[in-house]
């Protein structure tokens, strides 16, 4: 076995094709559905339907992504422009919301953190308006910087997008019960920074939360109970799920009627079920977050952030699951609501700021993540040798992959190269959903010298 691997070491080279069907297409899901809502916080429903047409490919040329992002914007006669930050701790799900609302997977994801490693720029062009998403790595601080080797922008980016944003999105992962009933002191950080950028509360992962009822609790912990500058008062009443088991609970959902409760033409009341059935197979078959006096942000001096869990600014909440876009059309139609006349700033063939290299590096590198152990991964260097357009029309890429040892490079070739294989194969489908073209790609590995 020694003689196989030591041959496969000097050039390990792993070949990925399109299939006969052509490029694969990434986008939000299909069918549609209403979400039951409390005033602006959204519960799972279908995967809401995509908006407007597909969105456009990356190119794959340098200089023809080049020539569209100096290239004056096809403006249209009133534009409209949204500058979105989306913050949150890391493996919250930062990337894989940005990938949902483009419609295409631009951006790296993986299980391990810190992905994303540099402020990164998403577009969304829907009709006159234009969404510009500021991906940024997840807020960290500089032993965590220190022990991943990480670049030390990352301390600094988050921050910079905020500077530019029109609105910011905190996302949370509440299905991680270690930090989901509070936010990181880095995110408090940065919000009280910066309190003039509106921000909107994004409970991400949903899906994965088994007892639903919960979400009512982590909404009145995050937001202290206070959304858009009002007191909050979260009801909640639950029954013995004995309803029929043939429709699912996601179907059952309805409001019910409160007795002090307001209209629904009152915008300071809300109403809704979020008609989630938790594991033990009792239902929220009623719940409403009823506003009061209006309240003013308070203690955002450095002792009172120490002591804070919740932020009290929030002007919305938005309850999805990311990773098979459930609700994220909704968030998104809110996104487009918000937009103001401005220029845009992208003509509307840009889908990301990132260089067709960059996009293929990341995507390269989150498989890498994503199968090789604890930190081995962050040692490796990226070289590509070779991109150019084939014979066909398909893209041509080969990658050198360095690893720092010998014992590494084996655990990246895999047994018989399964490894390396998966990596390729995986890869060249994301880049071929990335680009809309035919990809091959080819792996080597060596140990640097």
């Amino acid at each position: 076995m020694a003689a196989p691997i030591a041959a496969a070491a000097r050039s390990v080279r792993w070949v990925v094709r399109a299939a006969a069907a052509g490029p694969l297409l990434l986008g939000p899901g299909e069918g549609s559905g209403a979400g039951v809502r409390i005033r602006r916080l959204r519960v799972l429903s279908k995967p809401s339907g995509a908006l407007g047409q597909h969105p456009p490919p990356v190119a794959t040329s340098k200089e023809e992504q080049e020539r569209l992002l100096r290239g004056r914007p096809d403006q249209p006669r009133n534009p409209k422009v949204l500058r979105i930050a989306i913050i949150g701790a890391p493996n919250a799900g930062k990337s894989t919301l940005c990938n949902r609302l483009l419609g295409r997977k631009v951006f790296p994801v993986s299980k391990k953190v810190h992905t994303t490693r540099c402020q990164a720029r998403g577009v969304i062009t829907h009709e006159d308006t234009q969404l510009i998403i500021l991906d940024t790595p997840g807020l960290t601080n500089p032993f965590k910087v220190k022990r991943h080797k990480l670049d030390e922008a990352m301390l600094t980016d988050p921050w910079d997008s905020m500077k530019h944003a029109d609105l910011v999105l905190v996302l949370v992962d509440v299905s991680d019960h270690w930090t989901r009933n509070s936010l990181s002191k880095e995110v408090l950080k940065c919000l009280s920074e910066f309190p003039q950028v509106p921000s909107v509360l994004v409970l991400n992962k949903v899906d994965l939360l088994k007892k639903k009822f919960l979400l009512l609790q982590l909404v009145n912990e995050l937001t202290e109970g206070i959304v858009n500058g009002k007191k909050l008062e979260v009801r909640a009443a639950f029954e013995q799920n004995s309803s029929s088991s043939a429709k699912s609970p996601l179907q059952k959902a309805q409001a019910s009627p409160s007795e002090n409760r307001a209209p629904e033409s009152n915008p300071n009341q809300a109403r809704g079920g979020s008609g989630l059935e938790d594991h033990s197979g009792v239902k929220a078959s009623e719940a409403s977050v009823v506003t009061g006096e209006p309240q003013g942000l308070t203690g955002n001096g450095p002792k009172e952030l120490k002591d804070r869990k919740g932020w009290p600014g929030f002007q919305e909440i938005f309850m999805l699951a990311a990773l098979h876009g459930e609700e994220v059309d909704t968030l998104k139609r809110y996104l487009l609501l918000q937009a103001k006349p401005g220029p845009w700033e992208f003509h509307s063939g840009v889908l990301t700021s990132q260089s067709p290299q960059e996009v293929c590096n990341n995507i390269i590198r989150e498989k890498i993540l994503e199968y090789l152990p604890l930190e081995v991964p962050y040692g490796v260097t990226q070289v590509t040798e070779m991109w150019e357009e084939g014979e066909c029309g398909e893209l041509l890429i080969v990658q050198n992959l360095l690893v720092p040892r010998k014992s590494h490079m084996m655990m990246l070739i895999g047994r018989g190269g399964k490894v390396i294989s998966r990596i390729a194969q995986e890869a060249g489908l994301d880049l071929m959903n990335a680009f809309l073209c035919d990809v091959r790609l080819k792996l080597k590995v060596e140990v640097k010298s």
